[in-house]
């Protein structure tokens, strides 16, 4: 695989967090129900890893590579991640999604009659893009030849992606369980959040490709677009249930978890 193109690397590795995304939702086939506090454990442990990587996998990279590529080292990475976040707060500002546990009432973009079902999968949706475009860039930069960038590193951070999207699906598809969903539909549209992925891999990928110079921009954009996730939603809905303590124990977990991969791999 190290041989490969970029661009299938990419491809390949964001399938794989597809999957991971697709085995948390299977947990809506179970005939038991998991509990609240357990959910929020498992939400914490997903922003955790969203953190770590945004750091290790993501940011300090492009430290790296801005003072290699003659930027001051600050510059790229600041404007990136400010855009990536900004990118993010304008779609949520336009797109139709509802964050879940909220009432349809509290439905955010512009007005719409769709479904809650059908906004609650697009809140997701919206909020795995930033993780496919992390493990696109991070491939992109590895064949861009830049010493800050390895495949070892890209490697790391695809299963770190992938381990918090196992509570994530489990977090899509449970709820949509608690409202009535069937079992089957539930678990459909809990692996469907995470097929923009590929999409979003693939395109990342290549845009670095093509455009070498945007790689620390890249980078940061991505890590900016994932720190707005984790506290635009990921931190709220965990603490929401009431379980502060074991939620923060979670994301503890997973910061760890993502430090360990990115350094004993990256």
């Amino acid at each position: 695989m190290r041989n490969w193109h970029p661009v299938l690397q990419a491809l390949l590795a964001t399938l794989f967090t597809w999957g991971m995304t697709a085995i948390g939702a299977a947990a809506a086939l179970a005939p038991w129900r998991l509990s609240r506090r357990l959910l929020d454990g498992m939400l914490g442990f997903a922003a955790g890893v969203m953190i770590a990587a945004s750091y290790w996998s993501l940011l300090a990279p492009a430290i790296e590579m801005s003072a290699e590529m003659g930027w001051p080292s600050w510059f790229p990475p600041a404007v990136g991640f400010l855009l990536g976040g900004a990118c993010l707060r304008l779609a949520d500002a336009f797109l139709p999604h509802l964050h879940l546990g909220f009432p349809l009432a509290e439905a955010e973009g512009v007005h719409t009659s769709w479904r809650r079902t059908t906004l609650l999968i697009l809140a997701i949706t919206l909020h795995n893009i930033p993780e496919g475009l992390a493990v696109g860039v991070a491939f992109g930069a590895v064949a861009a030849g830049m010493p800050a960038a390895t495949f070892a590193g890209a490697v790391a951070l695809a299963i770190g992606i992938g381990l918090q999207n196992l509570p994530e699906g489990t977090a899509v598809s449970m709820p949509l369980r608690r409202e009535g969903v069937s079992r089957f539909r539930s678990f459909w549209y809990g692996q469907l959040s995470g097929t923009v992925e590929p999409l979003a891999g693939v395109a990342g990928a290549a845009l670095v490709l093509v455009a070498r110079p945007l790689l620390p921009f890249a980078l940061a954009f991505a890590a900016g677009a994932m720190i707005f996730v984790v506290v635009e939603e990921v931190v709220p809905e965990a603490e929401r249930g009431g379980n502060t303590d074991f939620a923060t124990m979670g994301t503890m977990l997973g910061f760890t978890v993502m430090m360990m991969l990115d350094v004993a791999l990256g």
